[in-house]
């Protein structure tokens, strides 16, 4: 039996973690696919990454290229190429530039690997994921924005800062689009099972949701040029994992929504089910008034930036 094939398109910061992380958990064969300029690049970042396996014994091939033929027989593709934001750059600037790489990345992927799971990384993420699916024709259930698995998780780790507990046993999500309208969940946040509410004050619990509103923002300040890469790359591998293992995880992802939570024809961060068909499920639940509100604040956000697209 052959292994699953993996195709990255886009090897940069982001791309090169995903592949070293795949490979780590043995999730499959895995091609690196950049532009022309970067072909040996990739080639170099491949070859690197093949020559650390032996170490721990983890059994992967991995390529690099520039040509999107070598998509043929991809079991899912996760795209993260695109310009990454830098300081002091618009949403519109950054949406206009990726637009049309993305639109050339879903007309190869369409062409190469039809029958492939789709993930999109690249940002504006909200109306990426959307270029993508109109452009490639794609059903629903083939593609999915990677932005509530890292909303999620920078959440669950400043919980576990501010309880000074296992991030393990933090359980919470984010909903909505990725950006600063996101909606962190606090109401149904635990710790082990005990409600967040019964281990930190409401001021501390709304400094928390900010910062995670904000979490991007605060690490491209940091970096000073470029944005993040590591919690980004774990976030898509946990859900290339979900699919190729069929373990039937349920991630906070921009889902097309189809009536859930109210919302019709927008990707947005929804509770969903990955398995071995794509998007097996939006898991939906009561809203309380305030997280109705935030949450239709978020889709304004959303439509603002699909409109952009012209799609």
């Amino acid at each position: 039996m052959s292994r699953p094939k993996i195709a990255l398109v886009g090897g940069g910061q982001v791309g090169g973690n995903i592949a070293l992380l795949s490979a780590q958990k043995e999730l499959g064969d895995i091609v690196i696919i950049d532009i022309p300029e970067a072909e040996n690049f990739m080639k170099g970042k491949a070859l690197d990454i093949s020559q650390l396996l032996p170490h721990d014994g983890y059994d992967s091939k991995l390529s690099g290229s520039s040509d999107f033929a070598d998509l043929k027989g991809a079991d899912v593709v996760v795209i993260t190429a695109g310009f990454p934001r830098k300081p002091g750059m618009n949403r519109e600037d950054l949406l206009q530039k990726n637009l049309s790489i993305m639109t050339n990345v879903a007309e190869n992927v369409k062409k190469y690997a039809p029958d492939s799971f789709v993930i999109v990384v690249s940002n504006p993420l909200d109306a990426m994921v959307y270029a993508f699916y109109k452009v490639s024709g794609f059903s629903k259930n083939k593609v999915v924005g990677m932005a509530g698995a890292l909303d999620s998780t920078r959440f669950r780790s400043f919980i576990a800062e501010a309880t000074n507990l296992s991030s393990q046993d933090v359980n919470c999500m984010v909903l909505g689009g990725h950006g600063d309208t996101m909606v962190p969940v606090s109401r149904l946040a635990t710790v082990g099972g005990v409600p967040l509410e019964s281990l930190l004050d409401k001021e501390t619990i709304k400094s928390i949701e900010d910062r995670t509103r904000f979490g991007g923002g605060e690490i491209v300040k940091l970096f000073g040029n470029g944005s993040a890469f590591y919690a980004p790359a774990q976030s898509a591998v946990e859900m290339v994992e979900s699919f190729i293992r069929d373990k039937k995880r349920v991630i906070p992802c921009a889902s097309l929504c189809d009536g859930e939570f109210g919302i019709n024809g927008y990707f947005i961060g929804v509770p969903t089910v990955i398995g071995s068909q794509g998007v097996e499920k939006v898991l939906t639940f009561e809203l309380n008034d305030d997280e109705k509100s935030a949450l239709n604040n978020t889709l304004v956000e959303v439509q603002k930036t699909v409109e952009e697209t012209g799609l």
